[in-house]
């Protein structure tokens, strides 16, 4: 099919908002978001008036005589992004897949604005002022790495590690989903990686239909469900001194939340508050563009091609430093102490224990070890093979 400038370009139905910096231009068949300057907006417009190309490229040198205009390259980009549905009345194919709009559907709207409300959040902030507070009335209560260990055997300690966290992480989700449920819109939980940790991750791609005023509500959901679960622990510590258990489990979940509120720093990964810069910055694919940048130097860094517009090479170039840092100072971490702890429970632990008789509480102790390890190894790959499966 040949574009010529007296072509008329016919468009799927698309919706546009204005955001921070630019507008969010939604597919309405596929539900998938774009983020556009506003220049393009109006060549979009224009299209939909049934305007030939040539006139269109008239109109936008004429209203952005500082843009570089490329009336055939936008073009080419719109037919990249399946947005086209016609060229001078001649149909375009497309293969796209509809992405679902019933995630927890069956939740309703007005439970999640019980939790997260004007009011709620100011209540968030009160309770992680609050555990500060607890903490520095009672210095025992801050965690400690020796929390982990509950029991004499490490199997059991697994268990109890695992049960909690568990727990304690779709907990974190069901915030993130209660958030968006309170908006009216569809979200699903998932498994997932940052670098090679394993997560569940709430998908809420459909945030992009909001204002970005209110899309910090549902980034921060999670971690306000954490603050609330650490306040409760720490309180219920001063009650609970006399039962070893109840205080034992009081202690592993301070830990495990304190642990997780920590590793939402991290924002070389994409955390909840990465979310929240990326919103606040109004600079979204800030760790694409920030490793691109970085290709420059570093080429297998590199991603599919991501925008960088006007005013974000700052805010990218800051980043790009930022994730550089974090990422080598994660492995580091993980060469110099995660691989020869594993090692050494490895060899100290988990094979001394294969060698003790079937009915050894040792020997299940080392199985124990063993599961947790197969578990954690078959969900990092799980999640590597979903999220690097070509597309169909």
């Amino acid at each position: 099919m040949e574009l010529t400038y007296t072509s008329e370009i016919s468009l799927l139905p698309l919706k546009v908002r204005k955001d921070n910096r630019y507008y969010i231009v939604e597919d309405e068949v596929t539900g998938d978001f774009y983020e556009m300057p506003e220049v393009c907006i109006t060549a979009i417009e224009l299209m939909n008036k049934k305007i030939p190309l040539r006139e269109i490229e008239k109109s936008l040198i004429y209203q952005y005589p500082d843009e570089d205009i490329d009336v055939w390259g936008f073009i080419n980009q719109l037919l990249e992004l399946n947005l086209v549905r016609e060229i001078d009345g001649i149909p375009i194919q497309r293969s796209y897949v509809e992405q679902s709009k019933s995630g927890f559907s069956w939740l309703p709207q007005s439970l999640g604005r019980f939790f997260f409300n004007s009011i709620s959040s100011k209540l968030y902030v009160l309770l992680f002022v609050a555990s500060i507070g607890l903490i520095m009335f009672k210095p025992d209560l801050f965690p400690r790495y020796s929390d982990l260990f509950m029991f004499d055997l490490m199997f059991q300690n697994i268990i109890a590690l695992l049960l909690i966290s568990f727990f304690l992480v779709i907990l974190h989700e069901f915030g993130h989903v209660l958030a968006v449920r309170s908006e009216g819109l569809p979200a699903k939980i998932e498994v997932g990686n940052r670098l090679f940790l394993i997560v569940l991750e709430t998908d809420m791609s459909q945030v992009w239909k909001l204002p970005a005023e209110k899309r910090n509500k549902l980034y921060l959901a999670g971690m306000n469900f954490d603050v609330a679960v650490l306040f409760l622990a720490l309180a219920a510590q001063l009650f609970v001194s006399d039962n070893a258990i109840t205080m034992g489990l009081m202690k592993l979940v301070v830990l495990d939340t304190f642990i997780r509120l920590i590793y939402q720093t991290a924002v070389f990964m994409k955390t909840d508050l990465y979310y929240v810069i990326e919103n606040l910055t109004g600079c979204y694919n800030l760790m694409e563009n920030g490793r691109n940048f970085l290709a420059r130097w570093i080429p297998f860094l590199r991603v599919p091609e991501t925008e960088t517009f006007d005013g974000e090479e700052k805010f990218v170039r800051r980043y790009a430093g930022f994730y550089l840092a974090g990422v080598l100072l994660t492995f580091i971490i993980t060469a110099y102490y995660y691989i020869p702890q594993m090692i050494f429970a490895v060899s100290e632990i988990m094979l001394p224990g294969f060698l003790e008789p079937i009915n050894s509480i040792r020997f299940w102790d080392s199985v124990v070890f063993l599961l947790q390890i197969v578990l954690v190894l078959g969900l990092l790959l799980y999640s590597w093979t979903k999220k690097y499966r070509p597309s169909s």
